[in-house]
């Protein structure tokens, strides 16, 4: 008994396991990857650019997502064939091969309080802040930080 009481505070408090659905984080993450999200680090720390994190989805809070932050609250970001400039600055985005690239522009936006930009690392095939806005965050439930399945590409993200 004490077990499951440890082990579902563990879940709904600290670490929760979540699987990736999809390809929209190609080549970091793989269709069925299973994964430890931490659900204390942005109760404790902050949301940082470049962070893989899982939300509800805006549009239904019964599903949830994974996507990389891609700006901050009171940043300027704009898209330009493909190309993210923050705050005027053109993104080093080492994630991103050129194969999920694509060349899709977004006009430039001010993030409001409270908000970020995410996208997947798949730009091809992610449905991310470029179709929906920007993402509030009392939406975030964690950041991925440890991948626990396939065996063969275990490890920490």
């Amino acid at each position: 008994m004490v077990s499951v009481a440890v082990s579902a505070f563990i879940i709904v408090f600290l670490y929760q396991p979540v699987r990736v659905e999809g390809t929209s984080m190609l080549p970091v993450l793989e269709d069925q990857d299973r994964l430890f999200i931490n659900k204390i680090a942005y109760r404790v720390g902050e949301v940082h650019a470049g962070d893989v994190v899982v939300f509800q989805y805006p549009r239904d809070h019964a599903k949830s997502y994974i996507k990389r932050v891609i700006a901050l609250p009171g940043d300027r970001i704009r898209i330009d064939q493909g190309q993210v400039v923050v705050n005027g600055k053109l993104l080093m985005e080492p994630y991103l091969q050129s194969r999920f690239a694509d060349d899709r522009s977004q006009p430039e936006m001010v993030l409001p309080p409270g908000e970020y930009f995410v996208m997947g690392d798949n730009r091809k095939d992610s449905y991310d802040s470029r179709y929906w806005g920007p993402l509030p965050s009392s939406y975030i439930v964690g950041r991925a930080f440890v991948r626990m399945w396939p065996p063969s590409r275990a490890g920490f993200l």
